[in-house]
């Protein structure tokens, strides 16, 4: 299986024209994602909480969070996200893919809209 490398345009939601387009790394197996902290600090988006992850190592890390506003093309959605630390791979997660009704066509290895059910 390939990786899926899509170009976001990462937004502060407090200030919409405040954007900036990133390449990540689209990875359906990671709840979050991860952009550099610098990157957040250039927006201006602000921590809000810290909390606790564990990485698939086992090791224990802390991280700051906040929201994000995603868009891919016509897509976009708010999301958590992330404030990445050096040696940390930028990632978009599956909340953010979810949050915009896109996923990863596991053969294509593509994004497509998902099916959206309200239950």
């Amino acid at each position: 299986m390939g990786f899926t490398t899509v170009e976001v345009s990462l937004h502060n939601p407090e200030k919409p024209a405040e954007c900036r387009a990133v390449n990540l790394l689209a990875d359906s197996g990671a709840m979050y994602s991860i952009i550099p902290r610098q990157i957040l600090d250039d927006l201006r988006i602000k921590p809000r909480w810290r909390r606790k992850f564990s990485l698939a190592n086992g090791q224990k890390i802390e991280r700051d969070g906040s929201g994000a506003l995603y868009r891919i093309g016509e897509y976009e959605g708010h999301a958590p996200v992330i404030f990445g630390e050096e040696g940390d791979h930028p990632i978009l997660g599956v909340t953010a893919l979810e949050a915009m009704g896109l996923q990863v066509d596991p053969v294509s290895q593509e994004l497509k809209p998902t099916e959206l059910l309200l239950l």
